[in-house]
């Protein structure tokens, strides 16, 4: 008996470590799907019009330069998104934890509330697509 029992702490001990490899920085699951969100032809999204806003209202209270330690919620210190540079070299990661399209609806981030509604993840997807204009 006590060799079964060590026998499944080490499967129970193996299945642990294999899935906290699955976890990024925050705690949570990997990223997910990319959304498959696509760019409308003629979109008006652009930093201006919606990209800083929604950074503002919804990323940049983890993910912003001026934030450390545990206020960061987990956030790398390398995913910083108050400029439009410094989205663009995030834009895959953003689309598959925020963003949603016809693929996938992406609900990872962020963290707590308050947090973008469909529409609006739709929109980012959108925006995303078309490369943060």
């Amino acid at each position: 008996m006590a060799a079964l029992s060590r026998a499944r702490l080490s499967l129970l001990l193996t299945c642990f470590v294999a899935l906290a490899g699955c976890e990024d920085d925050h705690g949570h699951d990997a990223e997910g799907p990319a959304s498959g969100a696509e760019c409308k032809e003629g979109s008006t999204l652009s930093w201006d019009s919606f990209g800083e806003k929604f950074m503002t209202d919804y990323c940049t209270r983890c993910h912003a330069s001026s934030v450390a330690g545990p206020a960061r919620q987990g956030a790398p210190s390398d995913h910083n998104f108050e400029s439009l540079a410094l989205v663009r070299e995030q834009m895959e990661h953003i689309d598959q934890l925020a963003a949603a399209g016809p693929e996938s609806v992406n609900t990872e981030m962020p963290l707590g509330g308050p947090a973008p509604t469909e529409a609006e993840r739709q929109m980012l997807g959108e925006w995303l697509a078309c490369g943060a204009p």
